[in-house]
């Protein structure tokens, strides 16, 4: 058994007969419930959810323990941490430009004895052009500097490129991820690709999935790699083309935006995104939509969706959800 703190582990979501009462719903917490619920399946684990509030009345599951805590008190960090093995982090980086949350974190857990971290991360490999990842460099450099002289804690960045069930919008595919929109709309059949570069790299994996190797991870026994890619489907956008004229038609729009104008910043394309997650405040959706739009695109160009395989070669007997069939399955008898 592996004693496992989640930091930022706390989401909201309605259930039957119960409300979590928690922070703000965000992407990265609902990454989170995917997990713990990945770990509660295992019946392996002792869990800890590490968060600002106060636990709910009514329990997320009777096996986990909560702990209040406030990321800036380093000493209240280490008290919490005290006989954990193995921290996860998914405190949200956008709220926290400084990153000092996750800092603290990490040094409050070297201080306090554990032995494997895993921050915030949960996407692409790289963070070029996607300014609102930046938080992410911030804390791989963190990393590298406390762990310069010698391996005082052990970590893995997991990353496995975008959630397939992205692709499944507006349907919801996973438990706790809500779809969202992206550059492949597959519901209106149209796509957005950069012109000339239609074979960039996409990595594409389902959540069910990244949920499944994240909890084989915790369990394993051997070190942790510190590159911690999880490649589910790795395709071109010509593939993913392809894939949504077969499963939606042949009748799938291509919208070709100039690499010179996603460079300035500029979107001109037929269609953009018009649909953004309910965390992000409404007077800044638009913005941010074309945003991810151009950063998504270009930073494809240059490998940053292209994510290595090393829990692949960790776990080699998992068998990753095919796109094609994900994508069929999900598609099937919708018009």
């Amino acid at each position: 058994m592996v004693k496992v703190a989640v930091a930022g582990g706390s989401g909201r979501e309605s259930m039957p007969n119960r409300e979590i009462d928690v922070d703000k719903a965000n992407c990265t917490l609902e990454v989170a419930l995917e997990i713990i619920d990945a770990l509660l399946a295992s019946k392996k684990h002792d869990i800890t959810i590490l968060s600002r509030r106060k636990a709910p009345e009514i329990p997320i599951a009777p096996e986990i323990h909560w702990h209040m805590v406030e990321y800036d008190d380093k000493n209240g960090l280490i008290e919490a941490l005290h006989g954990t093995h193995t921290l996860l982090s998914f405190v949200q980086i956008l709220s926290d430009p400084d990153q000092n949350s996750q800092k603290n974190l990490i040094d409050a857990a070297i201080a306090a004895g554990v032995k494997r971290f895993a921050p915030s991360e949960y996407g692409s490999k790289g963070t070029t052009d996607m300014a609102w990842w930046r938080g992410k460099e911030v804390i791989r450099e963190y990393l590298a500097e406390v762990n310069a002289k010698e391996d005082v804690l052990e970590y893995t960045l997991f990353q496995p490129g975008l959630f397939l069930d992205y692709l499944a919008y507006p349907y919801k595919t996973a438990k706790h991820v809500n779809p969202l929109q992206t550059v492949f709309d597959f519901a209106n059949r149209r796509a957005m690709v950069v012109d000339g570069y239609e074979d960039a790299i996409m990595t594409l994996t389902t959540v069910s999935d990244v949920a499944a190797v994240v909890a084989r991870a915790v369990e394993y026994a051997g070190k942790w790699p510190m590159i911690g890619g999880i490649r589910g489907n790795r395709v071109t956008f010509s593939q993913v083309l392809d894939i949504g004229r077969k499963v939606r038609g042949n009748s799938f729009e291509v919208a070709k935006a100039k690499v010179e104008d996603l460079e300035a910043g500029e979107l001109k394309t037929s269609w953009g995104l018009d649909a953004v997650h309910h965390s992000v405040p409404k007077d800044q959706s638009n913005d941010l939509l074309k945003q991810v739009s151009v950063g998504i695109l270009l930073s494809c160009l240059k490998g940053a969706w292209d994510v290595s395989a090393e829990f692949n070669q960790t776990f080699p007997d998992y068998e990753f959800s095919s796109i094609e069939d994900f994508l069929r399955k999900t598609w099937e008898g919708k018009l």
